[in-house]
């Protein structure tokens, strides 16, 4: 067994401590992971972990962190318009579950308040008041745009750590009515699918806005 090493001799840091988190739970999933697994792969003493990370808990965070840092580092700063800020967010916060799904359940269970997190939601409400839409409309955005994405990617990834999973067959004689609907459910995760649902929510916001006499 390799020697274990202390904090600071071993070269450990936040950002260390949970990029290697983020690639042992994407390679062996949550079930497995631990401070004692993390600490091994790092070669250095569990307490060592603690030094920079105090408890699983702030770990698990750090871990959401990492991930949420990968959709921001392409963030474009310049004027767009809302929907095309809330489209560029969800594709990147799309494509950031898709690569690791293993560890996407924490975003989707956990609340993420990082800076990270905040500054796209910074990005999508600034956007949205810009626009002149009301601000019940803008409070209520965030909760009904990752309570999609949250749910869908969720049932997506669900089992399938490639994302490619089936719609199940239904029963046609039971449930008639879901049955003549199921071809148009064809696609069940493609990016036509998540593109079509997620219009669908920026309509609801839009429908709401418009009700309210904004632009």
């Amino acid at each position: 067994m390799a020697r274990r090493t202390q904090g600071r001799s071993a070269g450990l840091d936040r950002e260390r401590i949970a990029a290697t988190a983020v690639a042992l739970v994407d390679r062996d999933g949550l079930e497995r992971f631990g401070v004692r697994r993390l600490a091994e792969e790092l070669g250095v003493d569990p307490m060592s972990i603690y030094h920079h990370i105090k408890g699983k808990a702030a770990l698990l965070d750090a871990m959401s962190e990492a991930v949420l840092a990968e959709v921001a580092v392409t963030a474009d700063d310049t004027s767009h318009g809302w929907e095309e800020t809330a489209r560029w967010t969800a594709h990147g916060y799309r494509e950031m579950a898709y690569r690791h799904p293993r560890v996407f359940p924490l975003l989707a269970t956990r609340a993420q308040t990082s800076p990270v997190a905040l500054s796209a939601l910074e990005r999508l409400v600034t956007a949205m008041r810009k626009a002149g839409l009301p601000d019940q409309v803008v409070a209520d955005a965030p909760l009904m745009l990752f309570g999609f994405l949250n749910g869908y990617l969720l049932a997506v990834l669900s089992g399938e750590p490639d994302g490619a999973g089936d719609l199940p067959a239904i029963d046609a004689t039971a449930y008639p009515t879901m049955a003549t609907l199921m071809p148009l459910q064809a696609g069940f995760g493609s990016l036509a699918e998540f593109d079509r649902m997620l219009g669908t929510v920026l309509d609801g916001i839009r429908h709401r806005a418009a009700q309210s006499g904004s632009p």
